[in-house]
């Protein structure tokens, strides 16, 4: 039989340990062939010293084992010729004399099958125990060698990944001598930082004159931690000057991987990645958040977020410092505990604030509220609050809003309301807004069965006599010494307003006329009583009173106010000092 010359798999070409064993096995059985065949994974690692069709004939599985192949014991075929279907068509075309052959199975670690090792002969013959223990043996060898042989393709195979991974990421790997100093970098890193593989050289003293200096100590102590074993690993960002003169921010990590028997570190490995995009983005973020946060702050009162829970519990996730001016606390109190705040809203008010809230949650309409809040040493001021509500996902509402400080608007409100509505010499309602009060109680009378209401119309007796005696300065404190005992007579329910000249009008809440004929006397005595004092003279006061009730068929509040004139009329002109009813 003419055996084709040696020939193996490219792949496997330089690998003399496979070459060698293939020699052994033909030398110790005397073969004129043997072949070893992969196919875990499809993988295909071939050492032969049979042609390529016979090779490809085995690999493809055209010789067939015995059912059940299993474990470790070889399968020998004395004869070819005496199997029930002869040699298979493929194999003896490569091989057309093959008379003999036995295959070995080639067994992983955990006893999977990686491969087959073959012996092939051209005579018919057979192997002995002794033999096909010696086949086992090699089988093992062949089996140890292999599995290396894969391990090493798997790890080629995944530093192929990882290379392609790393080119073009912006990323380099160097290797450093801690004893020598030395240290080496890939392509990819001097590529980093522009350079060409000779424009860079591998001493440590060099690495770091690229290194920023306002960066360095900070590197070189990190390097020195981990070399102590204080870090698990060494990470920093830091400063790369380039080729071209400009620095680029960069983060280096490494390890140790190698140390010497006193515990000295060896060699450390490690990556350095281009991060000056990302940092620059961070920056900007930062920049970003640096000037809202200025803004928040800077303006004046307060800007919040508020969030409500489904189940109606609710906090603050963010507040501006405002938060010290519009409510006395820091920041984090009520970022801590939202309720610190019915403590410090009025009471009146505090009822209005969280039913203002719930409205918002429920309709998702914008809040907006004006309310009054007590702090300690500040007194009672306002606060305005506007907001608008979010819905989120999970049910709850999210509002993003501002509060600022409207205590001086009020209280200038407040004065304008009060010019707007009272006679500045009295102190009482001008006639506008008494009108307004007189139209607000004879709507009650109108809508509540059995109320009634009175109005009282004065009238100072001859304060003409007075002005033109002593002049109008007397005349004045004569007017503000009758609204004064006014004053201290009325109800909380009651008003009294300045009609004009020397007449005045009260409307007493929920009165009958006898009771108002007795507020009326009431007053009278204590003008009798109290004469104004002007230097050493008292000058005696007297008023005519006329009295009229609201009734529920009025169309107009002046319809009482006139009834009550013509009753004061009466009182003037049956001589004064007296009260007439209508």
């Amino acid at each position: 039989m003419q055996l084709p010359s040696s020939s193996s798999a490219p792949h496997s070409a330089s690998d003399e340990r496979f070459d060698n064993l293939i020699r052994l096995l033909k030398s110790r059985f005397g073969v004129m062939a043997t072949v070893m065949t992969t196919g875990a994974g499809g993988i295909q690692q071939i050492r032969s010293c049979a042609g390529p069709a016979c090779v490809q004939a085995l690999s493809d599985g055209l010789v067939t084992l015995p059912p059940g192949f299993r474990g470790d014991d070889p399968v020998v075929i004395p004869d070819l010729l005496q199997q029930p279907h002869g040699c298979p068509e493929a194999l003896a075309q490569a091989l057309p004399d093959l008379r003999f052959l036995a295959a070995c199975p080639l067994l992983a670690p955990d006893g999977a099958l990686v491969g087959l090792l073959w012996l092939l002969h051209d005579q018919p013959r057979d192997l002995d125990p002794e033999e096909q223990q010696v086949l086992r043996e090699f089988a093992e060898l062949a089996s140890g060698m292999l599995v290396d042989r894969l391990e090493l393709e798997r790890v080629r195979e995944s530093e192929k990944r990882m290379a392609l991974a790393i080119a073009g990421s912006g990323t380099g790997i160097w290797d450093r001598n801690a004893l020598t100093g030395e240290i080496h970098y890939s392509t990819d890193w001097k590529a980093l930082l522009g350079y060409a593989d000779h424009e860079v050289g591998n001493r440590i003293e060099e690495s770091y004159t690229r290194v920023h200096p306002e960066d360095l100590a900070y590197v070189q102590a990190s390097i020195q931690a981990h070399f102590d074993g204080r870090t698990e690993a060494y990470e920093v960002e830091h400063r790369l000057r380039c080729r071209d003169g400009l620095y680029k921010w960069v983060c280096s990590r490494g390890k140790v991987v190698e140390w010497d028997e006193a515990g000295k570190p060896l060699r450390m490995v490690g990556t350095t990645t281009d991060v000056t995009a990302m940092r620059n983005l961070s920056e900007k973020m930062q920049q970003a958040a640096a000037l809202m946060t200025d803004l928040t702050n800077e303006i004046p009162g307060m800007v919040f977020q508020y969030r409500r829970q489904l189940d109606g519990s609710a906090f603050f996730p963010y507040v501006s410092n405002g938060v010290r001016e519009i409510y006395g606390l820091a920041p984090e109190q009520l970022t801590r505990n939202a309720n610190v705040l019915h403590g410090i809203i009025h009471p009146d008010d505090l009822i209005f604030y969280l039913d203002s809230l719930e409205r918002s949650a429920r309709d998702l309409t914008p809040w907006h509220l004006e309310y009054r809040v007590q702090l300690p040493g500040c007194g009672l001021s306002w606060r305005q609050g506007d907001a608008r509500p979010r819905p989120l996902a999970d049910g709850g509402v999210l509002w993003h809003g501002f509060i600022t400080d409207v205590t001086e608007r009020k209280l200038i409100e407040a004065e304008l309301q009060v010019f707007a509505t009272t006679d500045s010499l009295t102190q009482l309602s001008n006639r506008r807004h008494f009108m307004a009060q007189l139209d607000a109680e004879l709507a009650r009378v109108q809508r509540t069965a059995g109320y009634s209401a009175a109005i009282l119309m004065f009238d100072l007796d001859h304060f003409k006599a007075i002005n033109d005696r002593w002049g109008h300065s007397v005349g004045d404190q004569a007017l503000r010494h009758f609204s004064l005992i006014l004053r201290t007579q009325l109800r909380r329910t009651d008003a009294a307003g300045r009609m004009g000249g020397e007449e005045f009008a009260v409307v007493l809440s929920n009165v009958s006329i006898d009771e108002a004929r007795l507020f009326a006397a009431r007053v009278q005595g204590e003008l009798s009583a109290s004469p104004v004092e002007h230097g050493e003279e008292r000058l005696a006061l007297a008023v005519s009173v006329g009295i009229a009730a609201l009734h529920p068929t009025d169309t107009r509040a002046e319809a009482s106010l006139s009834r009550s004139d013509m009753a004061l009329y009466r009182a003037k002109r049956a001589g004064r000092n007296r009260i007439e009813c209508h």
